[in-house]
């Protein structure tokens, strides 16, 4: 079982380019522990800044850093960085159009018994709906170390949610497939498409090996870029197949689904299952008990597969 958290893998990542780029600047809102982002802290004391529990004083500071040359990463629990620092997300970093990157740690549900005050299941949404803002929820850890790699890169304002906890892996060290801002297709089929994004993706292709043992050709989709989406690769498979699902950690609106849905309807409408968490403050569990509870599974997708091609 992997131990290791995408949070953890991101810290690496930023830690190895770090000694040659002194530009690079980790901000952390009292959550250095939390984000795992302490092995920066200490190796890089003159690139890190401890904001306190200040999310919005966090944003607006990395915004000023990046008007001055330097490339700030801000961590910040995701349901806190995407609701109360939102104006400074919008003005001080998108309108801007300023090298921010936040980074949503502790996403979704897996902050499990803390409860709707600590899930993050509206992130997706609030963040997809800013002008300049890129949204980005990778599957496992090697896929967000290639995430990480590529942002680097580039120069542009971008959200990355990533959960909490370690999450199995969906790809290996040798075989991480990636493109920025294009899906990943796991698999080709020709009766189900299956969209997914984040902890969700390892159920879908869970779901899509389990319909193939019964006959049913599911091809899944990892869209770990919500915004921009990746309309092109995800129009060229659902014309091949009857029906589409989506599955994502996160409300039923302005999500993954959302999206896809949007997409669907403007350019090659198809009989569709949106799979999210409910509109309602979910069930008290960690989070594969809450997944379970709600059909975010291997089962549920085979479930609404079977219901959508019957």
């Amino acid at each position: 079982m992997n131990k290791i958290h995408n949070r953890q893998v991101i810290c690496e990542v930023l830690m190895e380019h770090a000694k040659d780029d002194k530009d690079i600047v980790v901000l952390c809102s009292d959550s250095r522990g939390s984000a795992s982002m302490t092995p920066f802290f200490d190796n890089f004391p003159e690139q890190s800044v401890e904001t306190g529990i200040a999310e919005q004083d966090l944003v607006s500071i990395s915004a000023g850093l990046a008007k001055v040359g330097k490339k700030p990463w801000a961590a910040s629990p995701a349901c806190f960085l995407s609701t109360r620092s939102y104006e400074q997300a919008k003005v001080d970093v998108a309108y801007s159009n300023t090298n921010v990157k936040l980074i949503g740690i502790s996403g979704g549900v897996s902050y499990g018994a803390l409860g709707m005050s600590h899930h993050s299941a509206q992130d997706f949404a609030a963040m997809a709906a800013i002008p300049n803002m890129r949204v980005y929820c990778p599957s496992d850890r090697h896929q967000t170390g290639k995430l990480v790699e590529a942002l680097l890169k580039d120069t542009k304002p971008a959200y990355l949610r990533v959960g909490r906890n370690p999450v199995e892996d969906v790809y290996t060290e040798g075989n991480v497939p990636f493109e920025m801002d294009k899906a990943t297709v796991i698999s080709e089929g020709t009766d189900v498409l299956i969209v997914a994004c984040g902890e969700m993706v390892l159920p879908a292709k869970e779901a899509g090996e389990a319909l193939a043992r019964e006959g049913i050709s599911a091809c899944v989709l990892d869209m770990y870029c919500l915004k921009p989406l990746d309309t092109k690769t995800l129009l060229e498979k659902a014309k091949n197949v009857k029906a589409v699902i989506t599955i994502e950690e996160h409300a039923p609106f302005g999500g993954l689904g959302a999206s896809v849905a949007q997409c669907l309807v403007e350019n090659d409408p198809k009989k569709a299952k949106l799979l999210a968490l409910p509109d309602s403050p979910v069930i008290t569990g960690v989070s594969k008990e809450v997944f379970d509870y709600y059909g975010l599974n291997c089962e549920g997708i085979v479930k609404a597969a079977k219901e959508l091609l019957a």
